[in-house]
């Protein structure tokens, strides 16, 4: 299938929504106008992504996103290898454990909590303590992509 990659405009903020939500990924920071969507040639947008800055001055790539029944067809290879191309390193990302070898890929590494900035830190305290009271079947990673 051919895709197309462009920048999200404020008419496809409903749908980003509602993939993030449907994909069961972290619904904040969800601006429009950092996405890039991915379409098929009849203009049906199959996945997203964003690169979203922190306070801390940290970029994350985020928000990677694709509707089930499009998985596997280079999607999501499309639009990282797009917000790579835009965004240069270090840039960092938050993932389940299961996708750490995507990520590998494109040249992330899985970082020790002493090395991450204070945003990623944060984030890492607070998937520990919810943890806790609501074991899951993978954890977190963050990973980061340098020069």
């Amino acid at each position: 299938m051919e895709l197309s990659i462009r920048p999200a405009n404020a008419g496809d903020a409903a749908a980003i929504r509602r993939l993030i939500h449907t994909v069961g990924i972290n619904p904040l920071g969800l601006d429009w106008r950092r996405f890039r969507v991915v379409e098929a040639p009849s203009g049906e947008m199959l996945g997203c992504g964003q690169v979203k800055p922190h306070a801390d001055g940290s970029r994350e790539l985020a928000s990677i996103a694709v509707w089930p029944q499009y998985r596997g067809m280079g999607v999501a290879r499309a639009v990282i290898e797009q917000l790579l191309s835009e965004n240069q390193p270090p840039l960092y990302l938050t993932c389940r454990s299961s996708l750490r070898p995507l990520y590998e890929k494109f040249g992330f590494q899985v970082l020790p909590v002493e090395a991450m900035p204070p945003y990623f830190r944060r984030v890492t305290r607070l998937f520990r303590l919810l943890r806790r009271v609501w074991p899951g079947p993978e954890d977190l990673l963050v990973m980061r992509l340098d020069d």
